[in-house]
């Protein structure tokens, strides 16, 4: 389980923050589709989602030819209050508007 300072440590860094905060809005996204809202290189964005990972921050799960990540299911609740305040914070429409300019959106294909 994740410790606060782990939890706390991962959200100083701007791309894991915004990653984070993008998967508590959107539920679950591929990393292309992270790629394209944070303009972002895939393997900068991968090496971040790894660490989350590792961390036990989020979870990935293979759908094909994609991977998708979304908040670890077992993330304390405190954790989880921290992402929805922290989005309630902050304003996410130029990543949101990127994320929703992009075509063929692998967690809306899969979705359905």
């Amino acid at each position: 389980m994740v410790t606060p300072e782990q939890f706390f440590r991962a959200l100083s860094d701007t791309t894991r923050l915004n990653s984070l905060l993008l998967l508590e809005q959107e539920g679950r996204l591929c990393v292309c589709e992270l790629v394209a809202a944070l303009e972002l290189s895939q393997p900068r964005i991968s090496r971040h989602l790894s660490q989350l990972r590792d961390q036990g921050i989020v979870q990935d799960e293979r759908r094909g030819q994609w991977v998708h990540y979304r908040l670890a299911t077992d993330l304390p609740d405190w954790a989880r209050q921290v992402l929805r305040s922290a989005l309630e914070a902050r304003d996410l429409g130029e990543l949101s508007a990127r994320l929703s300019c992009m075509t063929q959106r692998p967690s809306l294909e899969t979705a359905q």
